[in-house]
């Protein structure tokens, strides 16, 4: 800033020799900052004498003397002698006395009054560096003052873009350590620590004789729990509580819900939580009292182990303030930890799901129990699945593990153990075939007589539940058109026979090899089935999934120009799953086949011109995460000419044990052939050779064979969705206290055409200040009663003077692309004033 002071000082003396009338002008340079840059200063109208310690009495003489008509500017480098070692004191009585010090100068060229210039002459070390003097001019700070001052000053040093404390404060706690911080020793250095913690006491209310940055960030975390926990801190927390909560609530919410710094704030939290011993401070607390505070991940543990000690105690009735279990993980869920804790929740409420079945009781009829399981009954198997889903993902299971010992007990007792021999006894029934579609009609039904190009992708091993979910997600999509029904597979249900079954076909067999027919040819691999298929309908290909998943749009076009059917064959469950060192993996492949199949169907209707797709499976399978005990195998089952599965036996007579149903093989495939399927009505197995028991299909149950058939219809081109939006329903226009509740409302419920999305509410100024904390809302309900898509936000305002001559404002953005979607005017009117007293 040196040549730009230079500048204005030349200017200024320009200004001091205007006028006809001779002018004198003493400048005392104290501390000599501009000796260098006087030697080549010229003035206008007037002529630079330079001035010696020990020249004064000649200069005297000089200029009342000798040259007693020329503007002279009498530049000293050196401070002003006393009066009575000063032979000029006269002299300058009637001349002018010129400073330029670069307080001076810098008050000035900011526009400073002259009545701060203190502020910049006590910290003018800091501008002794061009960087940092820039910095401070960059801050572009209006009106100022000596708060505004000093917090530019300590911004400039933290290198933020906009003069605030806040931001001064964040980055003085997120950049450097608590211990020996690096921001700490330059405000030291510059004269600024006591302005710092000054103004840590007056915007949080922290004071301390000693200050540090551990009993702020202390402070500032207690504080933020003692506004959302019930029933108060405790005691020995006491000292740690400030006056100002409005302000750092404001503060904490911002550092937690900004993706930039939330993993900072998580790293204070187990900081301070360590240091309070939270784990034992909260843990006599009643979890109505925890259950609004997330001021650290310890209240998530005693929240989780609440209600793992309910389920465990198989009470799925409990509540706390009248939310359920499920609204309580949903709940927390959306919260600061949330994120970190999302396997756990997700598993607690699949947990609970499971447990509400404690009491399940099977229907009578076949029909009857299509219907429930189609209704209801598949929500179980998923829920299986999704606890085991996330539970493969938690690190530490160990406190999970009586939950996981309940949750397998009633699937495989209470539930399969009731369903599955209901279900085998009804489906016995005269007329058992004839209550829904079966799978060897399914090119009849489904495929030979659609007027357009179908494509249908056989996903090996997707039983009903794993369709129901791609069913459900594929609804989501606002191109999408999706119905879903179940289909009766084949008994034996298993890969050789499904497959075929799904092919055109008058007649399908088994030969005494156990080779599987389809009108006399064998189908076991694509070139056999693509032949089948092309002899009912010429124009058609069969092709594998994995071949064409990767294509380009043309290579993929070229595959459907031209075909009336497509089968495509995906294979992820069934891989995973008849594999003894992967089967436990198979629930993860099923989420992976949904995700796959909707790419896939979104990829040849956008690049092939293709728009009517049918997702259906060979066969389901039961899956059991407890290993098979001996007790679960049933022995003895012997015949040189049978084909003995763990899941099935076909051979020429039944077996007549109990466990063990029997059915005419003929029967099922609508054919003469008098041999017996023998099949477990539990989810035993037949005892075999290998290993990999927990994976089983091909036997007798809804799980096994009733497969999904989804018939998706996309549409062309572009379908106009919109998030949804949300609106204010309190009428609020006046602020009267700190904190502030109001109502909004989520104007639509979510649908195919009306997407959720997530809201960041926040009051500001009218130059853009924060003044409360930003609450964050994920409008995600689907709930058609407008009333019941009401929800509540509160807001804490800063400790400060508010002008009510000035407009504030609640903003409402969208989180995703921060794009405002409102903002509402308000005055506030807060009886309380808050100066910065120095």
């Amino acid at each position: 800033m040196a040549e730009l002071n230079l500048k204005q000082i030349v200017d200024r003396l320009n200004a001091e020799f205007t006028g006809d009338t001779r002018k004198l002008v003493f400048w005392y340079d104290d501390k000599a900052e501009f000796e260098e840059d006087m030697e080549s200063v010229e003035l206008e109208n007037a002529k630079v004498y330079r001035l010696q310690p020990d020249n004064q009495f000649q200069t005297k003489y000089y200029l009342e003397r000798i040259d007693t008509t020329t503007n002279y500017l009498i530049y000293a480098p050196f401070p002003k002698p006393d009066v009575k070692d000063n032979h000029l004191e006269d002299t300058m009585l009637y001349s002018k006395r010129f400073y330029a010090d670069r307080a001076s100068l810098l008050s000035v060229d900011l526009g400073i009054d002259e009545k701060y210039k203190h502020v910049i002459e006590k910290h003018i070390k800091f501008f002794a560096n061009k960087d940092r003097t820039q910095r401070f001019y960059d801050l572009e700070i209006e009106n100022f003052n000596e708060e505004n001052i000093l917090i530019g000053l300590l911004s400039a040093l933290c290198k933020t873009k906009i003069c605030s404390f806040e931001e001064v404060v964040r980055i003085v706690l997120t950049e450097s350590e608590l211990d020996e911080n690096s921001y700490l020793e330059e405000f030291e250095k510059y004269e600024l620590l006591s302005a710092f913690w000054k103004l840590c006491e007056q915007q949080f209310g922290y004071s301390d004789d000693k200050p540090t940055l551990e009993k702020l960030v202390v402070t500032m975390f207690v504080t933020y729990t003692e506004r959302y926990l019930q029933g108060g801190i405790p005691k020995s927390w006491n000292s740690f509580s400030s006056t100002k909560p409005g302000n750092i609530i404001a503060f904490l919410d911002n550092l937690m819900n900004n993706v930039l710094y939330r993993d900072k704030y998580d790293e204070l939290s187990k900081h301070v939580a360590s240091g309070l011993n939270v784990a034992t401070a909260l843990s006599g607390y009643e979890i109505a009292d925890l259950l609004n505070c997330d001021t650290f991940i310890q209240i998530d543990e005693f929240i989780e182990k609440w209600i793992v000690d309910r389920l465990a105690a198989e009470d799925t009735g409990a509540k706390v303030d009248e939310l359920s279990i499920p609204q309580i993980c949903d709940m927390r869920s959306k919260m600061h930890f949330g994120p970190q804790l999302m396997n756990q929740y997700n598993m607690l409420c699949s947990a609970y799901q499971i447990i509400s079945e404690v009491n399940y009781q099977p229907v009578d009829g076949f029909k009857a129990v299509i219907r429930e399981y189609v209704e209801k009954d598949w929500m179980v198997d998923q829920e299986y699945r999704k606890f085991y889903f996330y539970y493969d993902r938690i690190e530490d299971t160990e406190h999970y593990e009586m939950l996981k010992t309940l949750v397998e007990n009633i699937y495989t007792n209470v539930y399969l153990g009731k369903q599955l021999p209901n279900w085998n006894q009804a489906i016995l029934e005269e007329d058992s075939f004839l209550q829904l579609p079966l799978q060897r009609r399914f090119f009849e039904k489904y495929v030979r007589y659609s007027k357009e190009r179908t494509v249908v992708i056989i996903s090996d091993a997707m039983r009903y539940e794993v369709g129901k979910e791609l069913f459900i997600r594929m609804q989501d999509d606002p191109k999408c058109t999706a119905k879903i029904e179940p289909m009766l597979s084949t008994l034996p249900s298993y890969t050789k026979l499904g497959m075929a079954a799904l092919l055109p076909n008058r007649k399908l067999s088994i030969t005494d090899s156990y080779q599987v027919l389809v009108d006399g040819q064998s189908c076991d691999n694509l070139t056999s089935r693509q032949a089948i298929l092309q002899a009912a309908c010429r124009d058609s290909a069969c092709v594998q999934f994995d071949d064409i998943k990767g294509l380009k749009k043309t290579d993929l076009r070229n595959i459907f120009t031209g075909k009336q059917v497509v089968y495509i064959y995906h294979n992820q469950i069934d891989a995973r799953g008849d594999k003894a060192i992967t089967e436990d993996e198979v629930f993860s492949a099923c989420e992976e086949a949904v995700s796959e199949i909707m790419d896939l169907i979104r990829k040849i209707s956008t690049n092939a011109n293709t728009y009517k797709f049918i997702v259906t499976a060979d066969h389901g399978f039961i899956y059991k995460r407890e290993k098979i005990t001996e007790s679960d195998k049933i022995s003895g089952i012997n015949g040189a000419d049978a084909y003995v599965n763990r899941r099935f036996v076909i051979s020429a007579d039944q077996i007549l044990e109990d466990g063990i149903g029997n059915m005419s093989l003929g029967y099922v495939l609508g054919s003469d052939d008098q041999r017996v399927i023998s099949y477990p009505i539990s989810s035993h197995v037949f005892k075999t050779p290998g290993a990999g028991q927990n994976y089983v299909h091909g036997g007798s149950s809804p799980q096994e064979m009733l497969v999904p058939v989804v018939s998706i219809k996309m549409e062309k081109g572009h379908m106009e969705t919109t998030n949804v939006q949300i609106s204010l329903v309190s009428m609020v226009q006046k602020i009267t206290n700190l904190i502030t509740t109001m109502d909004f409302i989520q104007s639509d419920p979510v649908s195919d055409t009306v997407k959720q999305a997530t809201y960041k509410m926040v009051f500001m100024s009218e130059d853009g200040e924060r003044i409360s904390n930003e609450n964050t809302y994920v409008a995600d309900s689907r709930e058609p009663d407008s009333q019941k898509r009401i929800f509540r936000m509160r807001f804490n305002f800063k400790n400060k003077s508010y002008d009510k001559s000035k407009q504030y404002y609640l903003v409402v953005y969208d989180a995703n692309t921060e794009i405002e979607a409102f903002r509402h005017p308000v005055i506030i009117d807060l009886a309380f004033a808050d100066d910065f007293g120095w």
